[in-house]
This record gives structure tokens, sequence and C-alpha cells, in this order.
């Protein structure tokens, strides 16, 4: 179609499961061109099977196409006029390992027999050839999924990431036709073949590493690097309004500590201080009675200025959160006050769960770790006074919540300072427990 043609910069065929259907596929990308190759470039992937069970990693190295219990998608037949019409004709031909062994003829075993199953493909029309390696058990027994291109121009590439686990019986669906989706879209983005290949890689790497996990099976999130700059612009978002609560709380600054006082939160799934937003440079108290913090942050009757919070920016506030979401993925966010046994007071008349470490007894091991060892601690202590309190079944009627620290405090030790550690799934949620708190200490001391 002349209309459909015009607006097509980059294809991509899938599962074509008889001659019929290949050939008619065949027809509409070539067009009537008199050209060996089509008329709208485009991303062979040759489905055979579906599903792989195991580890993943590489790009579609699982899924479409994938070795496993997965049911056969092309009829001999079709594999015959596929290899004979569509490849010849497309721009990059995509297999995986098993894939690669039935077109090629060859068996792969290493990364070697891998570049000769390429060239081989090479040779049978397609200019370059992605040969997806999950199933090369050598790279994934060390950890890794590496891919091999091949192209008429650069010759040989290898491509790794890490292997991801998802279970000895779990079948990831859908990573071939996500990888092929990807490299098409960036092929016709103008993208060089490499690079197009390494950010579809990335692309399914991440969707296939917070995949949702429906029974047996693996679902890739495609949708994840949006949802996640969504979430980042949440967080920051949140933690500027939770600052502009706390500099509208009063007497608050007699919360904070002289450290200073940070607030941050965490995008879903964090695991590093970069996925931290956080206040650059913390919250001090000013002469005139205001909060300064913040890069930028104005001074003045509680004053923070907007551009104070950022990711990445905080250590400490950030090793706490990533230590808590290890024992709590829901509490994203916490603070850190000024240390005392009225506040501890007040936060135990609130209903707040409160639990304490002893620095004196860190582990040498733990030394540089201190927030990953305290939260351990106290929430082995949560857990411990939780079944203490109530019977197994009861507990788990309870849920995880009940064994995952509010508040964590520590008297100190040389060098450092008492601190009270407040935790919660927003920044807007604790700034909004300090509030509580702050008027509960007032009200009562």
């Amino acid at each position: 179609d002349k209309g459909f043609a015009a607006t097509v910069d980059y294809a991509k065929t899938g599962m074509l499961s008889s001659s019929a259907v290949v050939e008619a596929v065949a027809r509409g990308l070539k067009g009537k061109t008199k050209s060996k190759r089509s008329k709208i470039p485009f991303v062979l992937d040759p489905v055979l099977r579906a599903g792989s069970v195991g580890s993943v990693g590489s790009a579609g190295s699982a899924g479409s196409g994938g070795s496993g219990g997965g049911g056969v998608l092309l009829e001999d037949e079709a594999l015959e006029t596929l290899v004979s019409v569509l490849l010849p004709i497309c721009e990059v031909v995509t297999p995986n390992v098993p894939e690669a062994c039935v077109l090629s003829g060859l068996e792969i075993k290493n990364k070697e027999d891998a570049k000769e199953a390429a060239l081989e493909i090479h040779k049978m029309g397609a200019p370059a050839v992605i040969l997806k390696g999950g199933h090369l058990e050598q790279e994934t027994a060390a950890g890794r999924a590496t891919d091999i291109i091949y192209g008429e121009e650069f010759g040989f590439e290898e491509m790794s990431l890490s292997l991801l686990k998802t279970g000895k019986r779990r079948v990831v669906h859908g990573a071939g036709c996500s990888f092929s989706a990807a490299l098409a879209a960036e092929l016709a983005k103008g993208r060089g073949l490499r690079d197009a290949a390494r950010s579809a890689k990335r692309f399914v790497h991440s969707a296939i590493s917070v995949g949702v996990r429906v029974g047996s099976f693996v679902v890739l999130d495609q949708t994840c690097g949006l949802r996640r700059d969504a979430d980042r612009y949440f967080v920051l978002q949140n933690v500027k309004e939770a600052v502009r609560r706390l500099k509208n709380t009063p007497n608050f600054k007699n919360f904070i500590p002289e450290v200073g006082t940070n607030i941050g939160m965490a995008v879903a799934g964090a695991e590093s201080e970069s996925e931290v937003a956080a206040v650059d440079g913390r919250l001090t108290p000013t002469k005139r009675d205001g909060i300064r913090g913040g890069v930028g942050a104005g001074v003045g009757a509680g004053g923070v200025g907007e551009g104070g919070v950022e990711f990445g920016v905080s250590g400490h506030v950030a090793r706490l959160i990533l230590a808590g979401l290890k024992h709590d993925e829901e509490k994203r966010s916490a603070i850190n006050i000024k240390y005392s046994a009225e506040i501890v007071e007040a936060c135990k008349d609130l209903g707040m769960r409160v639990f304490t470490f002893e620095r004196a007894k860190e582990p040498t091991a733990a030394e540089g770790k201190t927030m990953n060892w305290a939260v351990r601690e106290a929430s082995r202590e949560a857990s411990r006074e939780a079944s203490r309190e109530a019977s197994r079944e009861a507990s788990r009627e309870a849920g995880e919540e009940e064994f995952s620290p509010e508040v964590i405090y520590d008297l100190g030790a040389v060098g450092k300072e008492p601190m009270v550690r407040i935790f919660g799934r927003t920044a807007v949620e604790v700034a909004e427990k300090v509030k509580r708190l702050v008027e509960k200490f007032y009200q009562k001391f």
C-alpha cells in the first residue's frame, strides 16, 4: 500500500506461522521495487518457539524464539520460505542460539561457534546478524549474557550485560519480540546498528529486571523507563513538598540536630544513592527563626529554596533509606532529627514503633556500613517483639508491616551525635509524622 509504505521508516517481523503468511509479508515489504532489498527496511526476528526457562539477560535471549517449553510457532515448510524469501531482503536478522542453530545447521556451544553461525547466516543474504547469546553456557556460567553482532561494515562485535535470575522454572515471554521491536525503533531514528543494538539490549534488560511474576511466567514491563521517569518527578516534588511542610511547622527548628537534618525519598526499587532525592546541604536553623537548606536555598522566615532538592546529593540519609528498603520496600523515605529521651517518649505516645541500637555493639566488619547494620538489628528486634506479642497466625495476618521499625534511635558515641530517625512511605508522610511529633512534644513537655 503506497500510503502505508510512505509512513514507515522501519519495520520488524515476528511470528509468521505459514508459508502463505511469510510470502504475503515479503510482498508487502518489498513492494514493486526491482532492488534485491526490501522497499521498507526491516528487522527479521525468526520466531520458531515461544518461551524460555531459567536465567535471562541477553537482548531477547529468552521469550519469543526461546528454547524452553514453548510451543512451535513456525511450520517446517514456512521456515524454508522464510530463509529463501525474507532473509535475503531484510536489513538485520536477530536469532537466538537455538534459532541460529536451525538457520545455520551448526551446533553452537560457545562464542566462536556463535560467530561461525552468524557468518553462515550472513551468507544466506542478511547484511547483518545479531545472535542473541542468552543460551551460551560459558557466558551464562560467568554471570553474563553476551550477544554477537556481525555487520558487513565492521565485522564482529560483542555486547554483554549481567545475567538476570528469574528462577529455574520461570518462563520469560516477549524478550525476543521486545528486542527486535526496540531495535527497529532505534534504527528508524537513524542510529547505527551497533548503537541501536546496545540501546535495545539495555531496554530489554531493564524490562526483564522489573518484569511481573505471574505464576510460572515473567512478563516484561516495557513501560518501566516511562514509569521510572514519572516516579523520579513524583519523588522530587514529594520531597520539596515535605520540606515546605517542615519549614512551616512551628518549633521544628528545635528538632534539628547539630549536624543538620535531611529528609529523602527513594524511587521504587532503588539500589543506589543516586536514586534517592534529598536536600542538598541539609536543613539547618538560622538566627532569624528560619531554616536554611539546599544549594540556592533562600534564608528567612522558614525559607527553603526550590532548587535545594536533587537526586544523589545525600550520603547519610540515602544510605539510611536504602538500608530500610531491604526490610520494607514500601518505606521509601526517612528523616533524621535530634535525640532526646522526651522526643523518644513522644514518639511512643503517638503509637510509633520505636527501636534502638547500640553503636558499641557494632561489629568491626560493619564499619562504614553502620546504617545497614543498625536497621537490620532494629528490624530483627521488631520481628522478635511482634512474635512475643502475637501468635504466629496473628503475626501473619498482621502482615510484614508489623516487623518494620518506624523509628530507630541511638545514644551516639565518640564523635557521633545521638540521633532519631523516622521512616515512612513518602517524604510528605514523614513530614506529617514529624509535625505530629512536634505538636505532641510541646503538649506534653
